[in-house]
């Protein structure tokens, strides 16, 4: 009996060495050396300061920069304050079915409130992800569509032409992965950090 406890004991403290310190070290170390961008989070810096992280929405309001997907994690209208941040412990859906009267009539008021806010924007035309929350909550990057389909806010509100606008759009659209995997997208932080760069906000 002692036999095979000492023996189960020793393989314990032998995997928790390898499994539990030198693998994660080692793996660790590898990812630094070969992808420390990524291993660090993909922090995006201007100025020497950290703005964010390219894997991470962040909340715009502000019309002249570019939205982002509505998130489960961020309530657009807190009971007390209305510009709570993001809470970072939450990370879901909302989980409401197609059918259910909150998730239409939440749909329906923010397609009235984007075809007011956005010239042009029909509410027949608005595109899927600029109504409906990500999986995560934390959705950095909104679709090609989403993105045009706001363009005309942000011209005018920074005092630039619409064409100007939709290039700096067309630039920052990432293709599929591989050319098959994914979707075309648009990451709104960086996006955001080129309007400031090129277009800065008419005073």
């Amino acid at each position: 009996m002692w036999k095979h406890a000492a023996i189960a004991i020793k393989f314990t403290i032998v995997t928790t060495i390898i499994l539990g310190l030198l693998y994660p070290l080692a793996i660790t170390g590898l990812a630094q050396a070969i992808f420390p961008k990524q291993a660090n989070g993909s922090i995006i810096e201007r100025g020497g300061k950290i703005v964010g992280s390219k894997l991470i929405g962040q909340t715009f309001s502000r019309p002249e920069y570019f939205h982002a997907r509505l998130s489960a994690a961020f309530d657009p209208n807190p009971p007390k304050d209305k510009n709570a941040p993001q809470d970072t412990y939450v990370s879901s859906g909302s989980n409401l079915a197609p059918t259910s009267k909150t998730l239409v009539d939440r749909v329906k008021n923010d397609v009235d409130k984007l075809s007011k806010e956005n010239p042009g924007l029909k509410a027949g035309n608005v595109p899927a992800d600029m109504v409906t929350t990500s999986a995560s909550g934390f959705d950095p990057d909104i679709t090609p569509a989403n993105a045009y389909a706001q363009v005309a806010r942000v011209a005018k509100a920074r005092g630039a032409s619409e064409e100007a606008v939709r290039k700096l759009v067309t630039v920052n659209i990432t293709g599929r992965q591989l050319g098959i995997l994914g979707e075309p997208r648009v990451n709104v932080l960086k996006l955001n950090l080129a309007l400031d760069e090129k277009l800065t906000k008419a005073k």
